[in-house]
């Protein structure tokens, strides 16, 4: 069975996807102006295997909350079966998911604290886990999923759920918000984590929002849904692989040093830990600047 990577950062092109994939497997749609604070990506993927073929993709860790939509065959994924409408909660770590069939769907990758205000319960309630999307819509996601699937083209079944994502942000008044436990503290510190790649000590990032360290880990964990320290792993990790992207024949210990590790053996822990793959492994399977998304 062959094995291939998958990560979507913020500023970049789908990486790691082989060269042989056919053109347009993953189209991006921009979500609408209300919910481009909420929603990092739509994309909307295609893709058919013969009987009997299988691929393992890796999906490398962003630390997103998401929501699926499976319009063919729901892939399974580290060996749990796939659900028609998922909400996948965050996650600090590499997920495998088996191809096979009839794939076509459409994925939402939520910023930090949206998932309070689209699912109605905060992130860390969600985190790690893979939840009917019916459970928390009663019954909305399955009616929608229908609707998607009797929509003309890929934009017609963007715009129903992009009109779907605006209504329940709607009804997330600053009531809800209050119930939720939002704090802008929390967004801002993801933020400012994300920026400096992972560099900035947590307690400088509690300090420039005005909490402490330990209320800053509470609604943290409660609103993007991994620990600030688990997001600072991942955010460095990012800054690496932006890195790599640049540089197809790397120094690796000036790679690792440049990228906030101690050293190379650090650099190379990490790989493990996050992605499941060790740094050349990870090079040898990526090809810089590739996508399938069309220009």
């Amino acid at each position: 069975m062959s094995e291939r990577l998958f990560l979507h950062l913020d500023d970049g092109p789908l990486l790691g996807p082989p060269m042989d994939a056919p053109g347009g497997t993953v189209r991006s749609f921009a979500a609408s102006a209300p919910l481009r604070p909420h929603v990092a990506h739509i994309l909307v993927y295609r893709e058919r295997f013969a009987e009997g073929e299988e691929v393992l993709e890796r999906v490398l860790p962003d630390g997103a909350a998401r929501l699926v939509f499976n319009l063919g065959d729901a892939p399974s994924a580290n060996g749990a079966e796939g659900l028609a409408v998922e909400a996948i909660g965050a996650s600090a770590e590499a997920v495998l998911v088996r191809l096979r069939k009839r794939m076509e769907g459409l994925s939402i990758t939520l910023r930090p604290g949206a998932a309070a205000l689209l699912l109605g319960l905060p992130a860390g309630e969600l985190a790690g886990r893979v939840l009917h999307l019916d459970e928390l819509w009663r019954g909305a996601g399955a009616q929608l999923l229908e609707r998607m699937a009797e929509a003309p083209s890929d934009a017609a079944r963007v715009a129903l759920l992009d009109a779907a994502l605006c209504r329940r942000l709607a009804e997330a008044d600053g009531r809800a918000q209050a119930r939720l436990g939002l704090h802008p503290g929390a967004l801002q510190a993801a933020q400012l984590i994300a920026a400096s790649a992972g560099r900035r000590p947590l307690r400088e990032v509690a300090a420039a929002v005005g909490l402490g360290e330990r209320r800053l880990q509470q609604l943290f964990h409660a609103q993007v849904g991994l620990s600030p320290r688990a997001w600072r792993r991942l955010a460095r990790m990012h800054g690496c692989l932006r890195a790599l992207r640049a540089t197809p024949m790397p120094a690796w210990a000036e790679v690792a040093v440049d990228s906030g590790f101690y050293d190379q053996s650090h650099m190379a822990n990490e790989f493990r830990a996050l992605c499941g793959v060790t740094p050349t492994e990870f090079l040898g399977r990526a090809i810089a600047g590739s996508s399938k998304t069309p220009a």
